[in-house]
C-alpha cells in the first residue's frame, strides 16, 4: 500500500504536542510492515537550522493562495520524509503563532501547504492510495480532492482518512480567508464549510474525508454530544457511520525503563529497584532533600502537562491545601497559559518543600519524571487520547485521572478486593471528586503489596504502536474500498 500521511508536525522532526508522535510512530511502523509510506511536513525553520541533513529535490512548486501564486521547494530526508520549503510562511521562530496569539496569515500558510501537498505528489509522480491528513492544517486536503482536483486522473484511485486529534481546535478564520483557499463563494455556506461566519478548515476535512478517526474510542462518541463537539455534533452525527476511534501508542523504542539512557538507574517489571534509585535522584534534583531510605515514605505525585484549561490544572490549584495535607511532594513540568504558569509559580513559592514547578520543556526531566514519581495525575477537562498515562504506565508510575476520553480507554481503575486494575479514575469535573481518588490512591500507597501490584499491572499493558498501525491499515483498506462503490 502507497500511504502519504501529512502532517504539521511529526517526530524526529518538530513536535509542540502528541500528534507529533502519532505521525512519525505511523510513518515507522507502516515501514516496518514494508509498506511504502511518505511523510510530508512544513520545512519549518527550526527543522532547517536542526542537525538533521536534508536534500534538495531540485523540484520546485508554484501554489496559487488568494490571488498570486507563492513558491515553494521540495526537500527530502533518507527517511522517505518531505518538506515543503516556503519561507515566507514556515520561515519563523515558531510553528502556529507566539505567546501573543496565533499568525494572522495561519489561513494562507495551511492553505499553501495542503495544496502544496498535491502538488508535490504529482511532481514526485506518486500516486498514493491513501493520504492519511492529522487535524485542521490539513484539513482542506480531502477538500480539494472533491473540489478543485475532482477531475484529475491522477488522484482518481486516492481515498483520504482525516484523524481529529484535538476537536476544540479547529482553524477557524475570519471568512475574508476564504479567498486563501482559492475555493468559489459557493462553498461558504452551512453545508460547505463556513461555520457560524468563519472560514472552518477541520470542517472541510471532515465534510470530504472518506474516513474520519480520532484517537480513542471513547472520545469518538463523546464528540457525537453536543457538550463535546464544539459546534459540530451535527455534522459528526450525519457521518457516524465513518467515524471510528483507535487509541494512541506510544513509542517503545523511545520509552523503556529498562534501557532509557536519561535515567539514573534503569528497571523493568521483574525488577523494580531501579525505580527507587530514580525515585531518590528525582526528589534530590527537585526537592533538594532525600534521605537514603525514607523516600520510600514520601508520595511523589507528578504532571508532564501542557497549561490549559482542558488539562483540569484550575481543579488542582483549588485543592492545593488538600492534596498537601496527604504528605505528598508535586512536581509539574509543562508551559502554556501564562495565567497558570504564574498561579503555579505563585503555588511552587509558596510551598517550596512541596510543590516543584518547571515551565517549559525538559526532555531529560520528563523522564526522569516518569520514572522518580509514584503517581501521574490528570485531572483533564476532556481528552482525545492522552500520552502520558500511557508512559507512566510503561514506567510503573500509577495514573490518577478522569474517567473522560483516552483516560477511560486506557486506565483501568483499582479494585483492592481483586488487586486488578492499573490506576484510580474519577468522573465529575469536580476537586472533590479528584481528592476522592487521591485518597484511594493514598491509601493503596500505604499497602506495598498492592502497589507492588499495581505497578506490574500497568508495565505489561501492551500499548506500543503496532496494535494501533494495523487498525489504521484496516481502514485505510475501508476507505478505498468506499472509493470504488
Amino acid at each position: 500500500m502507497k500511504i502519504l500521511i501529512a502532517s504539521p508536525e511529526a517526530v524526529p522532526y518538530i513536535k509542540t504536542g502528541g500528534l507529533a508522535d502519532v505521525a512519525g510512530a505511523l510513518s515507522k511502523e507502516f515501514r516496518k510492515m514494508k509498506d511504502t509510506v511518505c511523510l510530508v511536513l512544513p520545512l519549518y525553520r527550526k527543522i532547517r537550522d536542526s542537525l538533521i541533513r536534508l536534500a534538495d529535490t531540485g523540484i520546485s512548486l508554484n501554489i496559487p493562495v488568494g490571488g498570486r501564486i507563492v513558491k515553494g521547494r521540495i526537500w527530502k530526508d533518507r527517511q522517505a520524509a518531505f518538506f515543503i520549503e516556503c519561507d515566507e510562511f514556515f520561515n519563523r521562530l515558531e510553528l502556529y503563532g507566539t505567546a501573543d496569539g496565533d499568525y494572522s496569515d495561519n489561513a494562507s500558510r495551511f492553505a499553501f501547504f495542503s495544496r502544496g501537498i498535491l502538488e508535490m505528489c504529482r511532481s514526485l509522480a506518486f500516486t498514493p492510495d491513501i493520504i492519511h491528513c492529522n487535524d485542521w492544517q490539513t484539513g482542506l486536503v480531502p477538500f480539494y480532492l472533491r473540489t478543485l482536483y475532482r477531475d484529475d486522473a491522477f488522484f482518481k484511485k486516492t481515498a483520504t482518512l482525516l484523524t481529529i486529534h484535538n476537536l476544540g481546535y479547529q482553524g477557524l478564520f475570519p471568512a475574508s480567508d476564504m479567498r486563501a483557499t482559492n475555493l468559489g463563494p459557493e462553498f461558504f455556506n452551512p453545508e460547505g464549510i463556513e461555520f457560524y461566519g468563519k472560514v472552518n478548515f477541520l470542517k472541510a476535512g471532515m465534510i470530504a474525508a472518506d474516513i474520519l478517526t480520532t484517537v480513542s474510542e471513547t472520545y469518538s462518541r463523546e464528540i457525537l454530544l453536543p457538550e463535546s463537539a464544539f459546534g459540530l455534533d451535527g455534522l459528526l452525527k450525519k457521518r457516524e457511520h465513518d467515524l471510528f476511534g483507535i487509541v494512541n501508542g506510544i513509542d517503545y523504542d523511545e520509552w523503556d525503563p529498562a534501557k532509557d539512557k536519561l535515567l539514573p538507574a534503569t528497571y523493568h517489571v521483574k525488577d523494580l529497584s531501579g525505580k527507587t534509585l530514580c525515585k531518590r535522584e528525582l526528589l534530590r534534583m527537585l526537592f533538594k532533600t532525600a534521605r537514603k531510605g525514607r523516600e520510600e515514605q514520601v508520595p511523589v505525585m507528578s504532571m508532564v502537562t501542557r497549561f490549559s484549561e482542558q488539562k483540569g490544572l484550575d481543579l488542582v490549584m483549588r485543592a492545593i491545601p488538600e492534596i498537601l495535607s496527604f504528605g505528598v511532594k508535586l512536581a509539574i513540568l509543562g508551559k502554556g497559559d501564562e495565567r497558570f504558569q504564574r498561579s503555579f509559580r505563585e503555588l511552587s513559592a509558596k510551598y517550596k518543600d512541596s510543590i516543584s514547578v518547571t515551565i517549559g520543556f525538559d526532555e531529560m526531566l520528563a523522564h526522569r519524571m516518569y520514572a522518580g514519581s509514584d503517581y501521574f495525575l490528570m485531572p483533564s477537562k476532556y481528552e482525545p487520547c492522552g500520552l502520558g498515562q500511557l508512559i507512566a504506565l510503561r514506567y510503573g508510575t500509577i495514573p490518577i485521572a478522569r474517567k473522560t476520553g483516552g483516560l477511560a480507554d486506557t486506565i483501568e481503575d483499582f479494585e483492592p478486593l481483586t488487586r486488578k486494575g492499573t490506576g484510580f479514575l474519577f468522573s465529575d469535573y469536580t476537586a472533590s471528586g479528584m481528592l476522592d481518588a487521591l485518597k484511594r490512591a493514598f491509601c493503596v500507597y500505604t499497602d506495598t503489596d498492592k502497589m507492588q501490584s499495581m505497578i506490574r499491572n500497568g508495565m505489561r499493558k501492551d500499548f506500543s504502536w503496532r496494535r494501533s498501525a494495523q487498525r489504521y491499515r484496516e481502514l485505510y483498506k475501508t476507505a478505498l474500498l468506499k472509493g470504488k462503490v
